[in-house]
Formats: C-alpha cells, structure tokens, sequence
C-alpha cells in the first residue's frame, strides 16, 4: 500500500463519538476565552495597568498559549482526559472568579443587571465565530496524525464527529453574521443582491478550482467519499452563498426558520421516499457524469442551505439591539432553552427517522449542527456576562471583545482590541482558514504523518497553529482585511 492509500485509508470508514462528548469539548473554548480575561483583571489589580513588555508579541504569546494550545492538547494527548480537563479548568476559574469577586465588591448583582452596554459587535458572536475557525484549523491538519482520535474524525456515512461539527458549525457561522441576519440590505434592490451575492461568491469559487488543480497534480492523499471526485468545501460554500441569497429574497431572514425547517423536512422526505439515499450513498459509478463523481457534494448542499439559514434567523435574535444586561442575560436564557429543544430533537429525529450523516447532510445532521452551534454560542454567551461582571466589580474595563459600560473609554478599548488574536482571525477568516489549507498540504507533503510520534505530532500542530495565528495577527497590525463581501 503506498503512502497516499494509506492516508487515505486512515481517515476512512470511520463512525464517529457520542453527542455527549462533542457537546462536552463545546465547553473548553469558552473556558479558555473566561480563564484569558481573569488573567488579564488579576493581573491589571496586581500591577494597576498593563504595561508588557513588547505588547504585540507579549499578547500573541499570552492568547495562543491560552486560547489554542489547550485546544490542541484537549483533542490529542489528552482527549482520553476530556472532561478531567474541562472539570480542572471549570474549578481553577471558579476559584479566580470567587477570589475577584471578593476582593472587590464594587457593585451588586441587581445594579449590575441593570446597567447599560455599549457595543460596536456582540462579543460572544464574535469569539463563536474566531474559535469555530481556530477548531476547524486545528482539526484539518491534525486528523492526518495518529495523536488525534479516530472518533474525532469525519464519519463515513452515519455519526457524529468533532470534524463533522466544524463543517455544520462553519456554515452556521457564515449565516450568523450575514448582511441580512445584520439588518443590512448592502445591495439595494433584489436583483442587485442576487447579483452582488453572484460577486461575493467568486473568490471561493477560484480557492475550490485551485485547490482541485493542486490536489489533482500533486497526487495528494483524497477522501473521495467526502465531498465527491471534483467537489470540495470551497465549492460547497459558494454555492449555499448564492442559494441562500436567493431565498432571502422570497422569505424574509426574520423568519428565515421557516426555509430551514421546510428545506430540511422535504430534503429528509426525498431521501426516504426516493432514490436519493441510495444514489448517493451506494452508487459508486463516478466516471458517468459530474453528478455521479461528486453526489456527496452536490446534494448534501442541500442541508447546509438548511444550517445557514438556521444561523441567519439566531443571528437575527441575537443582532437585537439591547442596552442593558438584564436584556442580554434573558438572550442567552432564550438560547440555551432552543439548545435543549433542538437536542430533544435530535435524539427524537435519530430514533424514529435515521442516525446523522455529514455524507448526506440529512435532517438529523441539520438539527444536530444548529443545536451543537447554539450550545457553543450559549457558552460564550454565559462567559461574556461573566466577564462583564467581573470587570464590572473590578473596574477593569480594558478585556479585550468584551462588553462595554463606559463609553468613555472606547479608545483604550479599541487599543486593546488591536492587539487581540479573536479579533486577528475574526476579520481575517476566509484567509485564515485558506492558509490553514495550505500549510497542512505542505506540512503532508513534507512528512509522513503516519509514522510521527505522538510527542512529535503535538510539536507539529502547535507549530502549523502559531504560524497561522502569527501571519493572521500581523496582518490585522498591520490593518489589512480580505473578505468575500
């Protein structure tokens, strides 16, 4: 067997973790997200300001040893350690937050739900958004390596798996801060929106050729069952773009639900009914046509458009404007509450209907998806508001994408911000996660990643993820943004 079939035997036929687990790793980012802003006010009472030595490299170092290298540590050596770790990190955080809270009583619990914030974007969005993207780096790469577990992969055709989150919760990401879910109608009439969406939708359409042309003449190790022969996420992307653009046209984003739901239902009825499933499923004839090489790709699109619109209809809750924090703790109430509805769902759907397939994006994986982002998107909630309130009963307001109580201080804000890694890869997505490609196919076409020890495997990944967020954080310092839109 030669190295490219062994690698790609190894991330095949795989069937995935428990709900419960992936639901579990939700918990270690906002963890990491809390523990960096307790850092940051304990250390602003121990010293009354925070003057590090060379900022831009001190608060790089300090926000990838905190916010990626447990991530990368939590799905590799210590995976088998899951909720060990989750469990420490919960407690260390309680003891900060007890000793915060107790050394400067500054404000009741009552005064503070009623106070006023000021944003200029909702935090937890954004870190919803910075973390799913830092995941999915960390998962691309690390899935070639022994280290990472084979239940964390992508399943075959029915399961769930860490991987199979990232891809749902990506798109789910893309539909939470569309223009739309924003209030924003940026291209005036319809046809001009459709058409500007045709525009927007171009550069994806060049990575998904380009990576087909590098994956095609390199002899690079393919998972065909994936997305297809031809077909990748870049394609999977542009196309939901356009769809999705398209039926916000026709149904309004405040009820974008509705297009989900119904997407979603009678793409499951036409499995069921018909002969999708097995077409797509057992109909190994790829040389007959394009929609025979790449059916996984092409029809699980179907789903995605499902997931996005889901994401623009919590996005349009959530980009409510609220002033006070009594508002945004009823927000986050509302969330969580959705989160245990669509996992009821969940558990209801893989029972009577079938188990969740990322293959097919069916409706229990649809349902899955949203229910698994709005947890990740709770938790970042519930962490923002203890922030707040930690910086609230301090008087520290300089955590940096954090809420804000005093206008008066947006400029030393705004400092900090700059020197932030969420923001870094927040306004830099697509570019992050496209170099993130790239350094893994070189890092695969430099090694073998199947013979690496696992000591060495962890020194890897760390080193693929600090070049990353190095290359990302220098170009948000040095104010450049590439975007689709």
């Amino acid at each position: 067997m030669s190295q490219k079939e062994a690698k790609e035997a190894f991330v095949s036929h795989l069937n995935g973790t428990s709900l419960q687990e992936v639901a579990l790793g939700s918990f270690l980012s906002p963890l990491c997200i809390l523990k960096r802003a307790l850092m940051l006010i304990l250390y602003r009472q121990a010293k009354g300001n925070l003057p590090l030595p060379f900022p831009q490299i001190s608060h790089l170092l300090v926000d990838f040893s905190v916010l990626v290298l447990p991530l990368v540590l939590s799905c590799t050596v210590l995976s088998d350690h899951l909720l060990q770790v989750v469990l420490s990190f919960a407690f260390v955080l309680l003891s900060m937050l007890c000793h915060v809270y107790l050394s400067n009583q500054q404000t009741s619990l009552s005064a503070f739900l009623n106070r006023t914030v000021h944003i200029k974007q909702v935090p937890f969005v954004t870190f919803f958004r910075a973390m799913m993207n830092v995941q999915t780096a960390i998962g691309i790469l690390a899935v070639d390596f022994r280290v990472f577990p084979r239940r964390y992969a992508k399943t075959e055709t029915y399961g769930t798996g860490v991987m199979d989150f990232c891809v749902g919760g990506f798109v789910f990401a893309n539909g939470l801060v569309c223009p739309e879910a924003r209030g924003k109608n940026v291209y005036g009439s319809k046809m001009n929106h459709v058409t500007g969406q045709l525009g927007s939708a171009w550069p994806l359409v060049v990575l998904g050729a380009a990576r087909l042309v590098l994956v095609k003449t390199s002899d690079y190790q393919e998972h065909v069952t994936e997305y297809g022969v031809h077909w990748n996420f870049f394609f999977t992307l542009a196309l939901v773009r356009v769809l999705t653009s398209v039926l916000l046209i026709v149904v309004p984003a405040r009820h974008s639900w509705i297009s989900a739901l119904v997407t979603s239902v009678f793409y499951q009825f036409a499995l069921d009914t018909t002969g999708l499933k097995a077409f797509v499923l057992h109909n190994n004839d790829r040389e007959k046509d394009f929609l025979h090489a790449n059916k996984e790709g092409i029809f699980s699109t179907i789903g995605y458009v499902a997931i996005y619109m889901a994401g623009v209809q919590v996005g349009c809750y959530v980009m409510q404007p609220r002033s006070h924090v009594r508002d945004w703790l009823k927000a986050v109430f509302t969330l969580l509450t959705g989160t245990l509805a669509l996992f009821a769902a969940v558990c209801v759907c893989q029972t009577l209907v079938e188990p969740a397939s990322r293959r097919l994006a069916n409706l229990p994986f649809c349902l899955w998806s949203v229910a698994q982002s709005l947890l990740f998107v709770t938790c970042f909630g519930s962490v923002d508001l203890i922030v707040h309130f930690s910086e609230t009963t301090t008087g520290c307001q300089f955590v940096p994408s954090s809420w804000n109580s005093y206008a008066g201080s947006d400029k030393k804000k705004n400092a900090m911000e700059g020197l932030c890694l969420v923001q870094a890869i927040n306004k830099n997505q697509l570019l992050y996660f496209l170099l993130s490609n790239i350094l893994t196919g070189l890092t695969n076409a430099l090694l073998n990643t199947l013979c690496c020890s696992d000591l060495f495997s962890v020194c890897v990944l760390l080193s693929y993820m600090f070049t990353n967020c190095t290359i990302i954080y220098v170009l948000h310092l040095c104010g450049m943004i590439i975007k689709c839109r």
